[in-house]
């Protein structure tokens, strides 16, 4: 990690995303953080607030143009922490394939063709098109939507139950921690950390890598003492 890089990201005003943007600005070699927003938020330093409708046809088109402009100034990997979470019961199907597929696979897209050769993209755990289960199954679709796109290097980060995380009920927490592998428990700030440190250490690296709660806690710990 001996230069200074970027990070474009979608979701960042959600609890996994604020992790990332954190862990992100906490990195001496991130220049700038841009957070693609439909609101305005707080101004703070090395954070750039970009309002685009992710919902306008031409999303993809605009930002590819803010990541053009970006990529001027030096490397950028793009990061999308779009999730509905434990809201997703009071969302239809389709609903949440506008959000997670659509506005997702747009964002994807438009950072692609603007050159970004790095995605990290938060799925969850047990996701794949085939799931009987609605949740897992659109994940699956985002999933398979982003890695259609064709990036050089894509980081799928598939976290069991989230915690430290407002959405998390306590109880669903302590039932995470007798769950042992994959569906267990991992918080959010590692997560966060995870998804920086593949930012940070393997921007330069191709194919697909799928990280689910282990791997991003090793990651997670491995970055900690990257001087």
């Amino acid at each position: 990690m001996n230069q200074d890089f970027a990070a474009i990201i979608l979701g960042g005003t959600g609890q996994v995303g604020g992790a990332a943007v954190e862990e992100l600005l906490a990195i001496p070699e991130c220049r700038e953080v841009v957070m693609v927003t439909r609101k305005p938020i707080a101004r703070r330093s090395r954070v750039r607030n970009v309002v685009l409708d992710s919902g306008a046809q031409d999303f993809a088109e605009r930002t590819a143009v803010l990541a053009r402009e970006v990529l001027s100034q030096g490397p950028v990997s793009a990061v999308s922490c779009v999730g509905v979470g434990s809201g997703s019961m009071r969302w239809s199907e389709e609903e949440l394939k506008r959000l997670e597929v659509g506005v997702v696979g747009a964002f994807a897209r438009g950072c692609h063709d603007a050159g970004i050769a790095q995605f990290c993209l938060l799925s969850a755990v047990g996701s794949t098109a085939r799931s009987r289960l609605r949740y897992a199954r659109v994940m699956g679709m985002k999933e398979d939507t982003v890695r259609n796109v064709g990036f050089a290097r894509l980081g799928i980060f598939r976290p069991g139950i989230i915690v430290g995380n407002a959405h998390t009920p306590a109880w669903v927490g302590w039932l995470g921690r007798l769950v042992p592998g994959s569906f267990g428990n991992i918080d959010q700030r590692i997560l966060g950390r995870s998804i920086a440190a593949e930012i940070a250490l393997h921007s330069r690296d191709t194919g697909e890598v799928i990280r689910e709660n282990a791997a991003m806690k090793k990651l997670a710990a491995q970055f900690n003492v990257v001087p």
